[in-house]
């Protein structure tokens, strides 16, 4: 029989609600269908249910209960994911950790600051910049993503070139096993501490190994001088030569950004326009940091780099809030495609510096042969492409044609010795693709490795790595070796 409040005789459904309360449980379709998908939005499942858990205790009961009763689950943040990590395939129960948004503690003498998952990243910037300090990592949908979903996705963003992603950040993790078991992880911000990297298998493992519930970042001083160019190209090769050259000359700007013309079309037509000619090629948004002695000489030669790579117009921001809107209109990057196309899919391959023309080229030539736009955004610095390929879903077949056209941009990536993913993660998405990089033994040695922390394989499953095929039969193959040995 149902509990007061409660319009289901489902068991499941009522042991849950009496671990958060009955207000915070979702269980009927329609308020289940916000919940189908993350910001991969190909594919969609239902979840059995959403549970909004207010701490640790509450989320180690849930996972307690779905492991004894044989229940799938996963984490959710914000759901902005791009790679279909938090879709419920298999109708999980959702742990939503929205409720869990609290910024625990400050150590402004340490350099750490203590959150809770649902903590939004660019929160954290905003509640110590009084004090003179920021967290590096900038996704950008920083806006809305929270640190816990940037956790396990190990996120990056514009200026990971010079400070890194993530990993390089996190100094501590309070996590639920996928049995309930509550364990906590630190290096007490000591550089190469002894034992396994936990720390670093945990994060980027996409919710597959335990569900993170605190998380001790570093935080960093403001930077003493700031300095921002905007330089627009003729030819993207001339662009993509003056990336290669402002490295080889010795600069590691702290952001070094590119868009194409489609792209340039699509900011442009969005929420954040700052008047960028519709008849360039590319862009660079490159921006410098540090000590003010020195910044002035960094700029005169990234201004000189990209005189000699034939730069149309190269300026220097004249004031923050010009740089601001240079960003503005950078960061809403993905989401401007709305405004050029009914449909995009975002991907997110890595390769050399070197290989940046060869792979701009060969990603139009998948262009021309899908029949699809593809939009170029991406972290020029350190290699790490977005190419964004536009299509209509309402066009039978056109999905399907951007997905094909999406695998192959990352084939591309891996063939010049890069690899499938920088920040977005695998999921869904790419999981298949993960062929590219890995051997069946190198797959099942990762496998492996979850099934020792998810031997129930029943948090997050079916996500990062590929479907059984082949790797079930090596697996197989070499248990019978170790037999016979």
């Amino acid at each position: 029989m149902a509990r007061k409040g409660l319009q289901t005789t489902d068991k499941d459904i009522i042991n849950l609600a009496k671990i958060v309360g009955e207000k915070w449980i979702l269980y009927k379709r329609p308020d289940l269908l916000a919940y189908d998908c993350d910001g991969f939005t190909i594919h969609k499942h239902l979840p059995r249910a959403v549970v909004f858990p207010d701490n640790t205790e509450e989320v180690a009961e849930i996972v307690k209960y779905c492991d004894a009763h044989g229940l799938p689950f996963l984490a959710r943040g914000a759901g902005t994911g791009l790679s279909g990590g938090a879709i419920p395939l298999n109708g999980e129960v959702i742990i939503s950790l929205v409720k869990m948004k609290r910024l625990l503690s400050v150590d402004l003498e340490n350099r750490r600051a203590v959150v809770e998952p649902g903590f939004v990243n660019l929160k954290l910037t905003n509640s110590i910049a009084h004090k003179g300090y920021y967290y590096a990592p900038d996704p950008s949908s920083q806006y809305a993503c929270t640190i816990g979903g940037n956790v396990a996705e190990n996120a990056g963003g514009a200026h990971c070139l010079k400070y890194g992603v993530t990993t390089n950040h996190i100094l501590g993790l309070e996590v639920v096993m996928p049995n309930g078991e509550i364990l906590e992880i630190s290096t007490n911000g000591v550089p190469d501490a002894p034992g396994y990297d936990l720390l670093g298998l945990l994060t980027g493992s996409e919710g597959t190994l335990g569900i993170v519930t605190k998380i001790t970042v570093r935080i960093l001083k403001n930077p003493e001088a700031k300095q921002t160019v905007l330089a627009y190209f003729d030819k993207v090769s001339d662009g993509s030569q003056a990336v290669s050259d402002i490295i080889s000359a010795g600069i590691v700007p702290a952001a070094l950004e590119m868009m194409d013309k489609t792209a340039i079309e699509g900011v442009e037509a969005a929420a954040f326009p700052v008047g960028h000619p519709r008849d360039i090629e590319a862009l660079l948004l490159i921006e410098v940091d540090g000590i003010s002695a020195g910044i002035d000489e960094q700029i005169n030669e990234i201004l000189e780099v990209c005189r000699k790579q034939n730069v149309r117009e190269v300026k220097v921001a004249q004031s923050e809030e010009e740089r601001g809107r240079w960003w503005a209109n950078r960061k809403t990057g993905f989401g401007a495609m709305g405004a050029i196309s009914p449909d995009y899919l975002v991907q997110d391959g890595v390769i050399p510096r070197s290989k940046l023309p060869e792979v701009l080229a060969r990603i139009n030539k998948i262009s021309e042969e899908y029949g699809l736009r593809i939009s170029n955004i991406f972290h020029a610095g350190d290699g790490n492409l977005h190419p964004l390929v536009l299509f209509d879903a309402r066009v039978p077949g056109e999905t399907e044609k951007a997905l094909k056209a999406g695998s192959a941009c990352l084939q591309v990536c891996a063939d010049v010795g890069g690899t499938i993913t920088g920040e977005h993660g695998v999921g869904i998405e790419k999981k298949e693709e993960m062929r590219y990089v890995f051997s069946d033994q190198e797959i099942i040695a990762q496998t492996d490795i979850r099934e020792v922390f998810n031997p129930k394989n029943l948090l997050n499953s079916g996500k990062l790595f590929p479907s059984p095929g082949r790797c079930a039969e090596v697996k197989k193959e070499l248990k019978e070796a170790v037999k016979t040995v």
